[in-house]
């Protein structure tokens, strides 16, 4: 993998943090843990699972967050429209995100999401060189007649972005690993590190995923609920306390795999 993908945040890290605020309220929460996490992502949960929040939201959200903290926004579960979807991700830039997520909800084929995601890429690295794109697809793809998951490295690589990202496109309580065995998310990784991409998870992840996150070299995992009140991503709010709480757990998990590998080497 390459270096300057792997520093995501100016910092090496065995996983990296990406919590999801849907608010500028919760947003504030988040820097209090900044120490914590590493990527803020903004979205807006009421427009789906990758729902985009207002140009003005990730502008303020990015004020409010430290500028050591990378801010994300996701562009939507997207149609097939890619010059629709490349203007959309260009706003999301000039409104001070610095990590695009595309849900590809709309691409039935992968020769579509190359489509969409070129698009994306070149909207907006010729605004800003330096971001990261993320081409995101569905554990649950079956359930909504995406593309199949394991293409999401391919489409990812060959349209020029930076990640694939896997999340579930339907929020009904299932979870990444209902969906998908953690030996296919594996893979999945695998195919991403290969082609030279950050991977990333997400999709009701919880602490007790975590071991599973860390031993298939996930590189960023994406949380909203398991850092909410009451682990509720709808009703419950983001509480800082609940973020460092699970930044505890993510690094108890990196010591003892790495204590593990170091044993087995």
């Amino acid at each position: 993998m390459t270096g300057d993908r792997r520093k995501v945040c100016g910092k090496e890290h065995t996983l990296l943090l990406l919590i999801s605020p849907d608010s500028v309220e919760e947003a504030i929460e988040c820097a209090k843990a900044a120490e914590h996490l590493d990527i803020v992502d903004v979205k807006r949960p009421a427009e789906g699972s990758l729902g985009a929040n207002f140009p003005w939201v990730i502008k303020e959200i990015r004020e409010a967050v430290p500028a050591a903290r990378l801010v994300s926004a996701t562009v939507g579960d997207v149609p097939y429209k890619p010059g629709t979807v490349a203007q959309a991700a260009l706003g999301a830039a000039v409104s001070g995100a610095t990590y695009i997520k595309v849900g590809l909800y709309g691409c039935t084929t992968p020769e579509q999401a190359i489509e969409v995601m070129r698009g994306v890429v070149r909207a907006v690295k010729e605004y800003r060189p330096d971001a990261f794109v993320v081409a995101s697809g569905y554990a649950d793809a079956h359930r909504v007649g995406c593309v199949n998951p394991l293409a999401l490295p391919d489409i990812a690589v060959r349209s020029g972005a930076d990640a694939a990202m896997l999340d579930t496109a339907i929020k009904d309580g299932t979870r990444l690993f209902d969906h998908l065995p953690v030996e296919t998310c594996a893979e999945f990784v695998r195919r991403a590190h290969e082609a030279e991409l950050l991977a990333a998870l997400a999709g009701s992840v919880k602490a007790a995923d975590l071991g599973a996150l860390t031993r298939i070299g996930t590189d960023i995992v994406g949380v909203r609920g398991a850092v909410c009140e009451g682990g509720d991503r709808d009703a419950g709010r983001i509480r800082p306390e609940l973020i460092a709480a699970f930044r505890a757990e993510m690094d108890r998990h990196a010591r003892e795999h790495a204590a593990a590998a170091v044993a087995a080497g």
